[in-house]
């Protein structure tokens, strides 16, 4: 072999060595955490600053539930790169696009104007699911949104719900599906500005800092001055969560997934929800120790 192509097989296993260093410790808090969990759960968490992870059934497939509305949030900010949508664009809102629920989008009357970024603002800040629907056709439907998530090396991630093809898979997911690990790399690479251009992630990531629900979830643990990324997403089975903390030591992503839950109450005392609330103290009380952080 020659001393070219040596160094070169050295630098790969050293860098993916790198990109698999777990956190020991923290993975035996995790897994102790989740023990007696009655479903199926999977996390994924990295300490940006380090590369350390944990992973835990972290390449499963989970339903997303609302989580499916971040790849949605891609396939709108790929055709505004086009030039094909623009975030300052106006649209007409028709009673057709009605998702029966408590939207606001469902509440407004046929024929109303609403701007394109305010839509956007109700998917990924309220989780309005006419706005998303609206989006998804808007963004060139599951099929376009599908394979662009492909062309970027996402092969778990998809939209199920009105995608032809994927009637099937989507009585097992839902309206989409993931795993704890792509959705914790997407979340990385649009913080990284790593797609898109610079500009186009920081807007998704501004959109992505606005999550109206803040009290069941993993984003309720964390301090109310600290900026955090996220989305959730949950139906009766299925309580998930993305996000990124932007702690000031040692920001962090965390995804936890769960499906087959036994516990399908819409309570604050949820199982998922509670050992969601749990896992996201430990997580902020383990890279921000209080003894090392003080408040701004």
């Amino acid at each position: 072999m020659k001393k070219t192509s040596l160094l070169l097989l050295l630098c790969s296993c050293f860098l993916a060595s790198f990109a698999q260093k777990t956190d020991k410790k923290l993975e035996a808090e995790l897994r102790k955490a989740i023990t007696g969990f009655n479903g199926a759960i999977g996390i994924y968490v990295k300490n940006i600053k380090t590369g350390e992870t944990v992973a835990i059934n972290a390449d499963t497939v989970f339903p997303t539930a609302s989580i499916v509305k971040v790849p949605i949030m891609m396939g709108v900010m790929d055709k505004m790169q086009k030039g094909e949508l623009h975030y300052d664009s106006t649209h007409i809102y028709k009673d057709s696009l009605l998702y029966e629920g408590e939207d606001i989008l469902g509440s407004f009357k046929d024929g109303e104007k609403i701007a394109l970024k305010k839509i956007i603002m109700l998917m990924l800040t309220t989780s309005d699911n006419t706005a998303s629907l609206w989006l998804q056709k808007l963004a060139g439907t599951g099929t376009r949104i599908n394979a662009l998530m492909d062309s970027l090396g996402y092969i778990n991630t998809r939209v199920n719900s009105r995608t032809p093809g994927r009637e099937e898979i989507r009585k097992i997911y839902g309206w989409g599906q993931t795993s704890p690990a792509e959705m914790g790399r997407l979340f990385e690479q649009i913080y990284q500005n790593k797609l898109f251009t610079p500009a186009a992630c920081e807007r998704i990531m501004r959109c992505l800092g606005r999550n109206f629900w803040d009290e069941d979830e993993a984003i309720s643990m964390t301090p109310p001055y600290i900026e955090v990324f996220s989305k959730n997403g949950c139906v009766d089975a299925s309580r998930n969560e993305a996000l990124l903390v932007n702690a000031p030591n040692r920001p962090y992503i965390f995804c936890i997934f769960t499906k087959n839950n036994k516990d399908t109450s819409w309570t604050h005392a949820n199982e998922a929800w509670t050992l969601t609330r749990k896992i996201s103290s430990l997580l902020w009380d383990y890279f921000e120790p209080k003894d090392k952080w003080v408040k701004p």
